[in-house]
């Protein structure tokens, strides 16, 4: 694929503009062994559950999953709070809740791209009154502007605030098939 495309008419309004790649694949797969090894060393005799938030995190997910080394489970929760915008909307809606019971086991939210914290911070509040032993998160992305009371336990990249798509970052559903990471020009 190419470093810089143009989006096609098939992209109404955002028709026309470029998109720049940030990081590509084998920097990306890279990244995720890394943070699979660190995982896995830091759960060493656990078997933690894995929640991925949907849509944005399945291949993330799936690919720090196939590189871990410990015993893990894996469920997903659904929120939203962009629609179909390039913007959050600022409210959080919850649109499938995890299934599986995570009292007194060790969760890791892994989600695609920490953008204005409303997602994540909504998330740390829910899993934290569900008793389990622990929450903690990774997250592929995370915006330089990014305003959260707490850290990010396993961090990919930090990007500066473009809008990106591509390994499962998309654009009203769109582009999530891209191997590289780009980013609207």
């Amino acid at each position: 694929m190419k470093n810089e495309f143009i989006l096609s008419n098939e992209y109404e309004k955002y028709s026309g503009q470029k998109l720049e790649m940030l990081i590509p694949e084998a920097e990306i797969k890279k990244r995720v062994r890394e943070l699979a090894k660190q995982i896995s060393e830091d759960y060493r005799g656990k078997v933690p559950i894995f929640i991925g938030i949907l849509n944005g995190s399945f291949i993330f997910l799936s690919d720090l999953f196939r590189e871990m080394s410990i015993d893990t489970e894996v469920d997903f929760i659904k929120i939203s709070s962009y629609a179909d915008e390039t913007k959050s909307s600022g409210t959080v809606r919850l649109l499938k809740d995890i299934s599986c019971d995570i009292t007194e086991r060790d969760v890791i939210v892994v989600e695609d791209i920490i953008d204005s914290g409303i997602t994540i911070k909504f998330l740390k509040s829910r899993l934290q009154q569900s008793d389990a032993s622990s929450v903690k998160f990774v997250s592929l992305l995370i915006k330089e502007s990014t305003k959260i009371e707490f850290p990010i336990d396993y961090l990919g990249f930090k990007i500066s605030d473009r809008y990106v798509v591509g390994y499962g970052l998309d654009l009203a559903q769109k582009l999530r098939n891209l191997k590289s990471i780009y980013a609207i020009k």
